[in-house]
């Protein structure tokens, strides 16, 4: 029996590929199911202490840089709150109860309850913000969270418990959000950043690049 794919509110395309891949991932060794089971959520962990990290790195960078790692997990908690909001407009079930994918073959994670909706991927949307909110921080540190958000987006799709056009859109919403937010909050936040470095009790922020002149080089003998 072939589950049927003219699900309300879901791309055709989408529903087919969803089961394309399911039918895939059955078929994987069960430790790279494994793999991908924890790396679904273990990449979102990645992605927060990237962040913490360049903000720690930034304590001895400009206040525009550590206003950058600072709004940078503003800019995805922002973008988790559309994903929400979105979610509850759409309210799409779950292609893992929606499809019956049973009759296929089991998913690798388990279905998240009913109510807790499809469209968008939350994973994906925080995938992509906190991707974009890295490389305005380092470009360099920005390349790997691309490549580490693309496997967080696809990893929902692989474990059954999203459609792809769920992690395309989540992805997008994410990415948009970011782009935007981070370049208009870091000028407007920076100012404060210096102002509370200078502050009692700022030095948690650090205290930026060393400034004034060096000490004089100091020459000792040389002894003959």
């Amino acid at each position: 029996m072939v589950p049927r794919t003219d699900i309300p509110d879901v791309p055709d395309v989408s529903a087919g590929w969803y089961l394309d891949v399911v039918a895939a991932a059955a078929r994987l060794p069960g430790w790279v199911q494994l793999a991908f089971e924890f790396a679904t959520d273990g990449v979102v962990v990645g992605f927060a202490l990237a962040l913490v990290l360049l903000a720690v790195r930034a304590r001895h960078r400009p206040g525009i840089a550590m206003a950058t790692a600072l709004v940078g997990p503003v800019c995805v908690l922002l973008a988790y709150v559309i994903s929400e909001a979105i979610k509850g407009v759409f309210r799409v079930d779950r292609p893992c109860r929606t499809l019956d994918v049973a009759t296929i073959a089991p998913t690798i994670a388990h279905c998240p309850e009913l109510g807790d909706w499809s469209f968008p991927s939350n994973h994906a949307t925080i995938a992509g913000a906190a991707a974009v909110a890295i490389w305005w921080s380092s470009s360099r540190w920005g390349s790997v969270a691309a490549a580490a958000a693309l496997l967080a987006a696809a990893s929902r799709v692989i474990v059954g418990v999203h459609y792809p056009h769920d992690v395309l859109v989540g992805l997008t919403i994410g990415a948009v959000t970011a782009s935007a937010l981070v370049p208009l909050l870091a000028p407007m936040a920076s100012p404060l950043v210096q102002r509370l470095r200078g502050a009692p009790g700022g030095g948690v922020l650090g205290r930026g690049p060393a400034t004034g002149v060096d000490a004089p080089t100091v020459r000792l003998p040389r002894h003959r």
